[in-house]
C-alpha cells in the first residue's frame, strides 16, 4: 500500500483528543515570523535576503501564485501513490531537500537534523558542500538512506576532485552541481550586518576536513584558522568556467550529474549535450541575480525543450504542497524544497543557534 501522506493532519487532530497542539505553524508560511523571534539579526537576514531589492525573490512567489489550480471530482483516489522515479531512483514522494549550507546558524544539530528528517521520510537529502558537517558525519546519520551531494566547484581541481572521491565512498549517489554562483551576489542584508558565515569558519567544515584543501595550508586549521578561511575564500567561486569543463566532472564521477541553476532552453540543451543526467530550473531563491526571471516561468521552457533527453528537477520560491503541485504540473519530475522553507522549520524553542564566533 502506498505511504498516505496526508494521514498526518489525522495524526494531529487525534493527539489534541489528549490535549496535544503542533508545538510549530500547520501554515508554513507562518515560519518566518517565528523564526524573526528565535534567531539573531544576523542568521535571519542570511536566511530571508534575496539580492539587490529582492525583486527576484518576488518574481519567484509571483511566477508561482499566477497559476491556478482546478480540482477534478469523482476519481477514485482512496488509494494515493506519489512514488516517482528519478534520476534512476523510486522516491516515496516527488521531493527532495535541497542543498542548504551553513545550517548551524539556525540550529545546533545544523545539516544532522536535515538529514535525520529526510531519511526518516525516504527522501533524498541533498548535502551542500558549504555545510556546517562533513559528509562524512552526514552519510554516518543516515545509514542507508538516499543522499545527494552538492558541489561548489572550486577552482582548486585537486581539492574538487578530492569531495568527489569523499562523496563517492561515503554513499553519496548523485552530483547536484551548482552553476549559478561563480560569485557571491549583491545581498543588501548581508551586507549592511557585515555577515557572511564563512568568514568565521561557519560551513567550512567539508574544505577544513578535506587532505587536499589542508595540503595547501602551511599550519593546520587549528593553528591559523583564519589562513584557512583566506583560503577557502581564495577558491570557492571560479567564474572562468564554461561549458567544455564539465568533462572534468563527467570523469570523476560515474553517477548521475544535475546542473542546479538553468533557467533558458538553449542551457538546458547544452547540459545535454554534454552528458548530463539532469537540471534544477532554479534562479538560487532570489539570491544571486537581481532582476532574475521567476524560475516557475522559466520551467515550462526547459521542460518543454529538454525533458525528453534530461531530468528536469525545481526549486526557487516553494513554500506550500500546493507550489509542488504547480511545479509538476508545468513540467518538473520532483521538487527541491529547501532554503527558507526548511531553514525556518529548523528552529529549536527558547535557543538561539550559533551564528559563528564573535557574533
Amino acid at each position: 500500500m502506498a505511504k498516505h501522506w496526508a494521514d498526518f493532519q489525522y495524526e494531529i487532530y487525534l493527539n489534541g483528543m489528549a490535549g496535544a497542539v503542533p508545538r510549530l505553524p500547520t501554515d508554513l508560511t507562518r515560519l518566518e515570523e517565528l523564526a524573526e523571534h528565535r534567531l539573531g539579526a544576523g542568521p535571519v537576514g542570511y536566511v530571508a535576503g534575496s539580492a539587490g531589492d529582492g525583486s527576484t525573490a518576488r518574481a519567484n512567489r509571483a511566477a508561482l501564485d499566477r497559476h491556478r489550480i482546478v480540482p477534478r471530482l469523482l476519481r477514485d483516489v482512496r488509494e494515493r501513490d506519489l512514488t516517482v522515479e528519478v534520476l534512476g531512483r523510486t522516491l516515496p514522494a516527488p521531493l527532495a531537500l535541497a542543498p542548504v549550507g551553513v545550517l548551524s546558524i539556525v540550529h545546533p544539530d545544523a545539516e544532522s537534523a536535515a538529514a535525520r528528517a529526510a531519511a526518516a521520510q525516504g527522501v533524498p537529502y541533498i548535502l551542500s558542500s558549504a555545510s556546517s558537517t562533513p559528509m562524512e558525519e552526514i552519510a554516518e546519520v543516515m545509514g542507508d538512506a538516499e543522499r545527494w551531494f552538492q558541489l561548489y566547484w572550486a577552482k582548486d581541481r585537486e581539492v574538487t576532485r578530492s569531495f568527489l572521491t569523499r562523496a563517492r565512498a561515503t554513499g553519496f549517489s548523485v552530483l547536484v552541481v551548482t552553476l549559478d554562483t561563480p560569485m557571491l551576489g549583491w545581498r543588501p542584508r548581508d551586507l549592511e550586518r557585515a555577515y557572511l558565515p564563512f568568514l568565521h569558519g561557519v560551513g567550512t567544515a567539508n574544505y577544513f576536513s578535506d587532505p587536499a584543501f589542508r595540503a595547501g595550508l602551511a599550519k593546520p586549521v587549528h593553528e591559523d584558522p583564519d589562513a584557512a578561511v583566506l583560503h577557502f575564500v581564495g577558491m570557492f567561486g571560479d567564474p572562468g568556467k564554461t561549458w567544455p569543463d564539465l568533462a572534468f566532472l563527467r570523469e570523476h564521477w560515474d553517477g548521475p550529474i544535475v546542473l542546479k541553476g538553468v533557467l533558458y532552453p538553449d542551457d538546458a540543451r547544452l547540459a545535454a549535450d554534454a552528458g548530463m543526467d539532469g537540471v534544477v530550473v532554479s534562479n538560487h531563491g532570489g539570491r544571486q541575480v537581481a532582476g532574475s526571471i521567476g524560475a516557475a516561468d522559466a520551467l515550462p521552457g526547459v521542460a518543454e525543450a529538454v525533458g525528453d533527453r534530461l531530468t528536469v528537477l525545481f526549486d526557487s520560491g516553494v513554500r506550500t504542497g500546493d507550489d509542488v503541485f504547480k511545479a509538476l504540473a508545468l513540467g518538473a519530475r520532483a521538487v527541491l524544497v529547501g532554503g527558507r522553507a526548511v531553514l525556518r522549520g529548523r528552529q529549536r524553542p527558547g535557543r538561539k543557534a550559533r551564528q559563528g564566533p564573535g557574533r
